[in-house]
């Protein structure tokens, strides 16, 4: 079957995706961003395959995805140049029954209020009315009525960790297919706001009350009339009126999008005070004595206020200082790896000395210095016991994550117990391949970067802490400073609040 005319319908493929901390130091520029273009473009998802059975009834127009580890935001002039190439290339593909919008949903651009919503209009812009535009994004983005508006279809992550964010790509691109064979148009939206704004690592979907309150969207996308059901928590490091968490029920009958909408939208409301952290937590002196004290071993503790995968700028040497502060672990009586602080000058200088070879180094802040006394760079005197990347002979072919940066070449220092991996480039640690030679089962404490574990580490931990550290995504967001937030909000306000008036607006 295809397109009501006879035709294969022509369906295009873009966005740009980033998750953007207003509280870091860290500016995103081109070299971040991993863009790829035509059939590199549609090898990045399954469903577009010549084998697939959507290949008889569309016709795939890759554009350009551009996507970055999440970081500080976007300088303007890389802004504008992927929105540039993206709206032309629209222009260029000619007319187009579709378009899958591959976006995150939190990104913040320099000089701009509400990034996502000026990209958006300029795509709707460039495809005109006609064209379906189906967004596929983050639970953790901001949806301001500006940014839905144009849109026609709209869908999220259902869980976090977000093991499902390549579901919901192929999601969104079928439902918009199914919609175009319909010949149905547009259905409507109903969108709300709800003023509450947490942290991820207070929303995961692993836990009450966040499992019962996202485990419900099937149902309601089951409904009769009903094309879509989706909750955003919204982006809690960003400081703009469209951070709060929201609601969008997409739906044929208006007045079932509305009901299910409200239904959502008010349980999210109820519940605002029984969220809480994915993990017990502490401050990082408290979380590493606990670590220190126990027989679970591998101990995992996040130092989550430096997450370079929430908007860290990855680049803080805090925890390093805590832990080598620690009797047992300078001591080396335990022993603690703890990856990967970005700083390029102090992996050259390990490259430079060798492997075996003592060297000082004033570790980190090399974007976060001056920003408080938690980012000043630590002297660390230690030993280089490993280096990795493509300059070392038989190091192998990138690490890691294929969505982000494989971070360059790193070096692991050791002093007392505490091995530190410094990375040339920002790099998450989410997988036992990303240790590279390192084996993190083979420390008694494993201190990573990160707020909830991703799946491997959970299945490694034999205990685990939230650390709440200071950084550019503090999980105490009442220390940050917002101060452009839409009020009153929850948590920021809470006594005297009254309750809001949750009702969707049809869009």
């Amino acid at each position: 079957m295809t397109s009501p005319t006879g035709r294969r319908l022509r369906i295009g493929i873009g966005g740009m995706s980033i998750e953007s901390s207003q509280f870091c130091p860290h500016r995103a520029t081109y070299d971040d961003f991993r863009v790829t273009r035509k059939s590199a473009l549609l090898d990045r998802y399954t469903w577009t395959r010549p084998d697939d059975g959507l290949a008889e009834r569309v016709e795939w127009v890759p554009l350009v995805h551009a996507v970055s580890l999440p970081g500080g935001p976007v300088e303007r002039a890389t802004y504008d140049r992927i929105k540039t190439e993206l709206t032309g290339l629209i222009r260029e593909s000619g007319p187009l029954d579709g378009l899958v919008y591959d976006i995150h949903g939190a990104m913040s651009v320099v000089g701009l209020v509400d990034a996502e919503a000026d990209l958006t209009e300029a795509v709707r812009a460039a495809t005109g009315p006609d064209t379906l535009i189906s967004a596929a994004m983050d639970l953790h983005g901001n949806v301001s009525r500006r940014f839905a508006e144009p849109l026609d279809l709209l869908t999220a992550h259902r869980l976090a960790p977000h093991e499902d964010a390549w579901e919901t790509r192929e999601r969104a691109a079928r439902k918009l297919v199914e919609r175009l064979v319909s010949g149905r148009g547009r259905p409507h939206r109903a969108w709300v706001q709800v003023p509450v704004l947490l942290p991820g690592e207070k929303t995961s979907t692993r836990l009450e009350p966040a499992a019962s309150l996202y485990g419900r969207l099937a149902s309601v996308e089951a409904l009769d009339g009903v094309v879509d059901a989706a909750v955003w928590v919204g982006y809690a490091w960003a400081d703009e009126e469209r951070c709060r968490a929201a609601v969008v029920v997409t739906a044929d009958d208006p007045e079932l999008a509305v009901a299910q909408a409200r239904s959502l939208a008010q349980e999210y409301w109820d519940v605002r005070r029984d969220f809480v952290f994915v993990g017990p937590t502490g401050d990082a002196d408290e979380c590493i004595a606990r670590a220190v004290g126990s027989t679970a071993r591998p101990f995992l503790i996040s130092d989550s206020g430096d997450n370079p995968t929430a908007g860290g700028a990855g680049d803080l040497a805090y925890m390093l200082g805590r832990l080598l502060a620690h009797e047992e672990l300078a001591s080396g009586r335990v022993t603690a790896l703890h990856p990967g602080i970005t700083d390029p000058p102090a992996v050259a200088a390990c490259f430079a000395a060798g492997v075996g070879a003592e060297v000082t180094l004033r570790v980190g802040g090399q974007v976060s210095a001056g920003t408080g006394p938690h980012a000043e760079p630590y002297e660390l005197t230690g030993t280089v016991t490993a280096l990795e990347g493509a300059a070392v002979p038989g190091s192998g072919a990138p690490r890691g994550n294929p969505a982000y940066d494989d971070g360059g070449r790193t070096a692991a220092v050791t002093r007392g117990g505490v091995t530190v991996v410094l990375t040339e480039r920002r790099k998450p640690f989410h997988t036992r391949a990303d240790f590279g030679t390192l084996d993190p089962r083979e420390f008694d404490l494993v201190v990573v970067k990160i707020g909830y574990l991703e799946p491997e580490l959970h299945e490694m931990a034999a205990d685990w802490l939230l650390a709440l550290t200071p950084g550019g995504v503090d999980q105490d967001l009442l220390r940050l400073g917002h101060h452009k937030v839409a009020r009153p909000l929850y948590p920021f306000d809470d006594e005297g609040f009254e309750d809001p008036d949750l009702t969707p607006v049809l869009l």
